[in-house]
């Protein structure tokens, strides 16, 4: 038993080594070129434009929730007027980033892990790598910058949705108008909120793709092996957006952001 476990734990190290390795290559072909820039608005058309129907109805439903919520609950005590500064904080510091990130892990993150692994068991990176082709520079780079690139604008998109569908609330079963929850949204709003609410989506944005693209690439197995490396993906970058999050949320907290 204890040399079972020991055997686990020394796997375990094996994993996080050739991960943060895969990172270190990465970054390696990041301060040079080439950079492929057709094949980077390509996948930020995929990425990004594609995934944008679902960003809206998650922000929209989300904000439209929280103003429900938050609304009603303070009409007890009659701070109602303060709902439209509520859900705006809370969706740019937290929500939004969050949960869009997660529907960018699962939709995203997943296709891309598909995609390469797919290519990986049918053994088209090794053509790659025989025809002088580096995938990490053509499959992995561009994929992650297009990820750091959109991620951010999809969440700013969910944001403001996000506060739209608060507005409904507010103006259709709250009693407020469109002028007064829009002055009291923009007045809740700092800039350290602001900082922190486009901060996170870029280090989600990274480690998703990140995290897509080494799976990806080291799946095995065939098509068994590219459906687990699928929920790897999305098991481990949920797992690390919650944990980023915290991390990123006590640094800002602690430099006064």
């Amino acid at each position: 038993m204890t040399q079972q476990l020991r055997h686990h734990i020394a796997g375990g190290f094996r994993q996080v080594y050739r991960f943060f390795a895969f990172h270190w290559e990465i970054l390696r072909r990041a301060v040079r070129p080439p950079y492929y820039g057709a094949t980077v608005w390509e996948q930020m058309d995929r990425i990004g434009v594609d995934s944008l129907s679902i960003v809206v109805l998650v922000g929209f439903f989300t904000g439209f929730v929280l103003a429900f919520q938050t609304g009603y609950a303070m009409m007890r005590f009659g701070a109602k007027i303060y709902v439209g500064g509520i859900v705006a904080v809370s969706l740019v510091r937290e929500l939004g980033p969050v949960l869009i990130a997660m529907v960018f892990a699962g939709r995203v993150g997943a296709g891309i892990t598909a995609e390469l692994g797919a290519m990986q068991v049918s053994e088209q990176i090794d053509a790659m790598r025989a025809l002088a082709t580096d995938p990490l520079r053509k499959l992995v780079l561009t994929r992650v910058i297009a990820s750091v690139a959109m991620l951010p604008v999809l969440v700013v998109i969910g944001d403001l949705v996000g506060i739209a569908g608060g507005m409904l609330v507010g103006v259709m079963n709250l009693g407020l108008t469109v002028n007064f929850y829009r002055s009291s949204v923009v007045n809740a709003l700092v800039f350290n909120d602001l900082f922190s609410g486009l901060v996170k989506p870029v280090v989600f944005g990274f480690m998703i793709a990140m995290v897509a693209c080494y799976y990806g690439l080291t799946t095995s197995g065939g098509t068994k092996g590219v459906g687990e490396a699928v929920t790897r993906t999305v098991v481990v970058s949920s797992v690390l957006i919650f944990l980023l999050d915290a991390v990123i949320t006590k640094l800002l907290f602690l430099i006064g952001m």
